[in-house]
């Protein structure tokens, strides 16, 4: 007999990883202050390789609408501005040869629904991903019951598979508003 547990526990892990990758994505989309997360999707060829600017560069927020950039190595400074200027951020930064700074605009309104329907769609994949975790342990769940599993103990794990999907719905959910409400927050 095949124990639930084998369909609960993957199906619980690929949930929990959809939420952890909704939150990471939508800390990079930028609701109109300073937040460094937005620079983790920019990479800087960095001696041959691609690395984050955060592994070439001190970044530090120091006030609600600018970030400052400080180069560990003055080489890096031109490659630091062409990865920015070539990246969706929509930013120009400036240098003055010590610092790179960036100066976060405020949002239009316009803007801002953009990046609503953004963090909408991303909110919607992760749902998606959780509601495909839920299909797969289901799927295994009633393949068990052929191979000799009580079915009573088949409905039990669905019911407690349907739970994880609400609780990890729930948190997408929250993500989303919470998100939606800071870059709506003018």
């Amino acid at each position: 007999m095949t124990d639930p547990k084998t369909y609960l526990g993957p199906a619980e892990e690929k949930m929990e990883m959809a939420v952890i990758y909704l939150d990471e994505t939508l800390a990079r989309i930028r609701a109109g202050k300073a937040n460094p997360k937005i620079l983790d999707g920019i990479r800087v060829d960095y001696y041959g390789s691609a690395a984050p600017i955060s592994n070439v560069a001190n970044i530090s927020v120091p006030d609600a609408r600018t970030i400052a950039i400080t180069p560990w190595e003055k080489s890096m400074f031109k490659e630091i501005e062409k990865a920015i200027i070539n990246s969706s951020l929509g930013i120009t930064p400036e240098n003055n040869g010590e610092v790179i700074r960036i100066s976060i605009p405020p949002l239009t309104e316009d803007r801002r629904m953009q990046l609503v329907k953004q963090s909408k769609g991303e909110a919607e994949d992760a749902k998606v991903s959780v509601r495909n975790a839920r299909r797969d342990a289901i799927e295994g769940l009633k393949k068990a019951v052929k191979q000799g599993m009580p079915e009573d103990v088949e409905k039990d794990a669905e019911n407690n598979v349907q739970k994880l999907h609400d609780k990890f719905i729930k948190k997408i959910d929250d993500l989303f508003a919470a998100k939606e409400k800071e870059i709506l927050t003018v």
